[in-house]
């Protein structure tokens, strides 16, 4: 159980107090819905209680693929009109940014991994970290390559922007959903900070 709750410049709170169901899912049953972008096709899944799975990728059919593996003990995935709400949502935030956009949370963390996405989200849209720098940000410098499996265990993409870590020299690397997907993103949301760029600029130049 948590929640996630976004800022203007894209950046969020991120509380998570455990999930409902067991480890892989164990018990527990979700819905999924699907959504287009221009960056790539959206699968949102959500229990009774809250989001516990989002993923972006080139076909649907790897999404339920990556879906059925991550959570193999779940009791049912089926397709609802409700999920399908939600990866709505999910893909308008993608594509417009969300200021005060909120999502119920259903996913477990450790104390390691929920400081990881934590400080995920605290990068602003169009901006990115590096693992190394991400690692002494949460007071453990010679953790990058922790960093880097807690980037990939994160179940929510997108949300949890964990396409905004990058190799030290600025290489996309890492990325679960592909180095293409994870430039189309960073290239967008560049494009979406240009304009509050510009503005503070010319404000600050008065």
């Amino acid at each position: 159980m948590g929640r996630l709750r976004f800022r203007s410049d894209g950046t969020a709170a991120l509380e998570i107090a455990g999930a409902t169901g067991g480890a892989s899912g164990a018990g527990a049953r979700i819905g999924y819905g699907l959504a287009a972008t221009d960056c790539g096709a959206i699968l949102a899944a959500e229990t009774e209680h809250g989001l516990c799975w989002v993923g972006i990728a080139e076909s649907a059919e790897r999404l339920l693929r990556e879906l059925r593996a991550d959570l193999p003990k779940t009791e049912a995935i089926a397709e609802n009109s409700a999920a399908a709400g939600t990866a709505h949502r999910v893909a308008d935030f993608v594509r417009n940014g969300g200021e005060s956009l909120e999502f119920a949370l259903d996913i477990r963390a450790t104390p390691f991994q929920l400081a990881v996405w934590r400080e995920l989200c605290s990068i602003p849209r169009g901006q990115t970290r590096s693992y190394g720098e991400i690692a002494q940000r949460i007071g453990n410098p010679n953790a990058a390559r922790a960093v880097g499996h807690a980037n990939g265990s994160n179940p929510l993409a997108l949300l949890i922007p964990c396409h905004r870590a990058i190799g030290a020299g600025g290489a996309l690397t890492g990325y679960r959903w592909g180095v293409e997907i994870k430039r189309r993103l960073l290239a967008h949301e560049q494009a979406q900070a240009r304009p509050r760029l510009i503005l503070s600029g010319a404000i600050g130049a008065g």
